[in-house]
Parts: C-alpha cells; structure tokens; sequence
C-alpha cells in the first residue's frame, strides 16, 4: 500500500474503533494494546503496567510475524503467547516505521473483518 493509502484506511479504522470505545482517536499504541488483548484471548480485564507493555509487545510480535519476522513458539503456563525472531528487522526509518505499523495494524483488524 502507498503511505496515502495507509493513511485513509487508518483514519477509517480509528474512527471506527473510536465509536466502539470512548469516541477518543486511538493511537498506535492504543491499536498495539487492543491487538495486544485480542491475541490473549483472556478477554478485557485490568492488567498491571507490565501486562501492558506485554500486551504491546504481543501484538508487536503479531504482527511482525504476518511478514515472517516472528514465528509463534506456543503459549507460557499462563497462556501468554511467546514469540521468537526468526528473521532480522531492518532499520527503518520512523516514517518507514510508522506506515509500517498502520499497515500493518490495518491489515490485522481487516482479517478480522472489524475495518
């Protein structure tokens, strides 16, 4: 996708997850959080900082694997998912790494058909 199509569709997707929520824009990191839970599968409860954080990094994984950069190695005692880096992340720029995420992100909620 180009950088403005990126764009209208991660517009579309914040507004719409924005209508389901608190009416607020969701960033990147909201989006992160959301994946984050949704990959649990514990559904929505409170989570500690730490929880967060890995909750990011849990959708980080997710979807850095849709393009073979992580690869799901099973779930913990807990039933957290645990990934591990198969293949080398370039150094992208922070615009690079922007779109990328948005892609990316957009790309996620489209296979669950919720954009």
């Amino acid at each position: 996708m180009k950088p403005a199509e990126i764009n209208l569709k991660w517009n579309a997707l914040q507004q719409r997850i924005a209508e389901e929520f608190d009416n607020e824009k969701p960033d990147v990191k909201v989006m992160l959080f959301l994946i984050g839970v949704q990959e649990l599968g514990q559904g929505p409860k409170k989570f500690s900082k730490r929880q967060k954080e890995e909750l990011m990094h849990i959708a980080t994984c997710k979807l850095f694997s849709m393009i073979g950069f992580y690869e799901l190695e099973g779930l913990d005692q807990d039933g957290w998912p645990h990934w591990k880096l198969v293949k080398t992340i370039p150094n992208y720029t922070l615009l690079e790494q922007e779109m990328l995420m948005k892609s990316l992100i957009v790309s996620y909620f489209e296979e669950l058909d919720v954009s």
